[in-house]
């Protein structure tokens, strides 16, 4: 299991952020250079929900998250080297190249995997929830999902089970405020998503998604009240991603001045601008962002070498079952 995430300190908050902003950005890089297949889709800008809410989890807890997952890999404490070794579809990925960015997944980092279907890892954050009950865990399930997410049925039979039977999970909703490239207000009558959580008579917690430590703050709440046995809460992230719903999709369909907003209000520079003001240098800051990059340069290397799986190597590692007698892949 986990052994926890990026340290607790707020500069380790903030190397966390930087680490997952510079993954990504380098990610799209990469891809534009032909070395990485298939889509990325990054959370830039989004970063302090995920460092946020694994800061307050402990080893025993498990996540799902979703189509934009690395920084939810990365903030439970993932390797670098073997994330773009799996983007770069190489052998010491961590799914050895079957399952690429939309399906990662790391049982050892009680990381239940990203997910391309759309709310699909609510279900099963909801299930790991159930599990770790009957297994007298401790543990606590977190779900991550976008706003787009919370008008599907997965979402609202997950909340309705959890809250009737009072499973240890929490639903974190990173509302970037598009569904793929639809506002909100296009494709949901309510502001807050945290309001749903009034039907399942859960608390819906909002927090601010590009402050860090209000992230943290509301997701200690929300897991000390899911170990305690009184049941799961909803939060809401209110971030924005400062890129389009894939990489190479423009954004076309968003208001420039609100893009530009959204971006002076970038949480690793909010946090940045916070610990020198209370006191901490900037060569500290620098030196942290400095790490990052020789740490993603070695990571990107480490890949470049990974050798490419061989073709027998295409149905390792996949299950099988019967039904009515026909063998099933």
């Amino acid at each position: 299991m986990a052994s926890g995430s990026e340290p607790q300190t707020s500069t380790g908050l903030y190397r966390a952020m930087v680490l997952i902003r510079r993954f990504e950005e380098r990610a799209a890089e990469l891809r534009q250079a032909g070395l990485i297949p298939g889509f990325l889709h990054p959370s830039i800008g989004q970063e302090a929900v995920a460092v946020g809410v694994c800061a307050a989890l402990g080893p025993d807890d498990v996540i799902t998250s979703t189509h934009r997952g690395h920084g939810h890999m990365l903030a439970r404490g993932a390797d670098p080297k073997r994330m773009y070794a799996e983007l770069y579809a190489r052998r010491d990925g961590y799914n050895r190249a079957k399952g690429g960015s939309l399906h990662m997944i790391d049982t050892e980092l009680g990381f239940l995997g990203a997910n391309g279907i759309v709310g699909g890892g609510i279900p099963l954050a909801t299930g790991a929830a159930l599990q770790l009950r009957r297994s007298g865990s401790n543990g606590v399930a977190v779900s991550f999902f976008g706003d787009g997410a919370t008008n599907e049925g997965a979402f609202h039979e997950s909340l309705n089970l959890a809250s009737l039977w009072k499973l240890p999970a929490v639903y974190v909703c990173e509302n970037n405020l598009y569904g793929e490239f639809t506002r909100q207000d296009k494709h949901q009558p309510v502001k807050d998503v945290a309001v749903r959580a009034d039907s399942y008579a859960m608390p819906g917690v909002i927090a601010d998604g590009n402050d860090v430590e209000d992230v943290r703050r509301s997701t200690e709440a929300a897991v000390e009240r899911a170990r305690a046995g009184d049941g799961p809460t909803l939060i809401e992230a209110k971030t924005y991603r400062h890129r389009g719903h894939y990489e190479g999709d423009m954004g076309a369909y968003r208001p420039p001045e609100e893009v530009e907003e959204w971006l002076a209000r970038d949480p690793i520079i909010l946090l940045g601008k916070r610990l020198v003001s209370e006191g901490v240098d900037q060569d500290v800051l620098d030196r942290l962002a400095d790490e990052v990059e020789q740490q993603l340069e070695e990571a990107a290397a480490f890949a470049d070498a990974s050798a490419h799986p061989a073709p027998e190597e295409a149905l390792e590692d996949v299950y099988s079952e019967t039904y009515d007698g026909l063998a099933l892949r």
